[in-house]
């Protein structure tokens, strides 16, 4: 199926058999992104973007639920269309795809926990175990560090002194089975698949001793996520994200819903008089996002006295025109774009187009950064 709608780059430097591939399936879009390590640093091969919403009948930007074999099609034509050369990947699956949970375990013995979490685990999977797959990190303790298991007593009802916290991961079988068949039917050779929670953690959070939020707006929903010492301590999902505010324009204004997506990229948040009603719209749906997320900053600083020292903007609803200076004004800490190419080594020229597509790449960048770290 032919989509006018991609984004490529053929890179100049390719070395057959040194590659490796990070890909990022959305529910608007798909991400791929090649790298190749040289001398210690990552080279930019090529990368390249395919919307969904036409393999759906629907608009740009518009979120899908698409069957399996229309995946398999999109992401051979965005493998084509970019130009890539290697079989070797990884990834992604959606946070709304898995389970992400923070747990106490009353044990810090590495065998009794092998032994204990499955256990434990049941509390939190709505499903058999056996339909499920696991794993789980322990979590460094760390003085006056933010935790989210540490707001959750023990079942004696008192405060947690002991044992380890962990990071509880749970994805069902049939996720992992249908990206699987993805991976096989399109000829790669996929040697892990990572929540996208992480991706985006390896490749805009730093090694920074401060505590950060990255903010991921996509098409449907809105991912928050606390680090602090480079280390996960809190995730919260928004079930709102920029496809909320196309519908709402193309409701407001009384357009079709591909013209009010035209209008969101290119007029956003402009503050010209003439564009006042279009501010307005966004603006108020903006606003519950906004809200939620200084919620979350809040509840973090009043329990943990500790504050951000920065937020992170990556996914593609974080590029409407306007939302840096928007995101600035309401959050009352720093506030950054993502830019996740700068771990990457591409030539000069490309850099200005780099830092403008950098927050829709995050996860497959950080996925493609793994897939190379795996090969060292």
């Amino acid at each position: 199926m032919a989509n006018p709608f991609v984004t490529f780059f053929s890179g100049l430097f390719k070395k057959p058999g040194s590659s490796v591939l990070g890909i990022d399936i959305g529910s608007s879009s798909i991400k791929v992104v090649q790298l190749r390590r040289d001398k210690g640093k990552s080279i930019l091969e090529t990368y390249g973007e395919l919307a969904l919403g036409p393999y759906a009948g629907v608009e740009i930007g518009r979120a899908t639920n698409l069957p399996q074999e229309k995946i398999i099609e999109a992401l051979r034509d965005v493998l084509k269309e970019s130009n890539v050369t290697t079989k070797d990947c990884g990834i992604s699956i959606p946070s709304s795809s898995s389970l992400l949970s923070f747990v106490h375990m009353p044990v810090s013995d590495k065998a009794q926990l092998a032994t204990m979490v499955p256990i434990e685990a049941r509390k939190y999977v709505p499903v058999p175990i056996s339909e499920v797959s696991l794993d789980y990190w322990p979590v460094p303790k760390e003085e006056n560090s933010f935790s989210e298991f540490e707001r959750t007593p023990s079942s004696d009802g008192k405060p947690h002194d002991q044992g380890t916290d962990i990071i509880l991961v749970v994805i069902h079988n049939d996720v992992i089975n249908r990206f699987s068949n993805i991976s096989q039917a399109t000829g790669l050779s996929t040697t892990f698949f990572e929540i996208e929670i992480f991706g985006s953690m390896r490749s805009v959070v730093d090694q920074s001793l401060d505590a950060e939020l990255v903010f991921d707006m996509g098409a449907g929903s809105t991912k928050l996520y606390i680090i602090d010492r480079t280390i996960l301590r809190s995730s919260h999902t928004i079930n709102r994200g920029s496809q909320e505010i196309t519908l709402a324009l193309s409701r407001s204004l009384g357009m079709p819903v591909g013209e009010a997506e035209h209008i969101k990229r290119t007029i956003g948040l402009s503050p010209s008089p003439e564009h006042k009603n279009i501010r307005e719209v966004i603006d108020l749906n903006l606003d519950y996002i906004f809200s939620e997320t200084n919620r979350v900053i809040t509840n973090y600083q009043h329990h943990y006295n500790k504050n951000l020292s920065r937020i992170i903007l990556t996914g593609g609803g974080t590029l409407l025109k306007g939302f840096l200076e928007a995101a600035r004004t309401r959050f009352q800490t720093e506030v950054i774009l993502g830019d996740p190419f700068s771990k990457t080594e591409a030539p000069a020229f490309l850099e200005p187009v780099l830092k403008n597509a950098g927050p829709e790449f995050a996860v497959a960048i950080g996925i493609a950064l793994r897939a190379l770290q795996e090969r060292e």
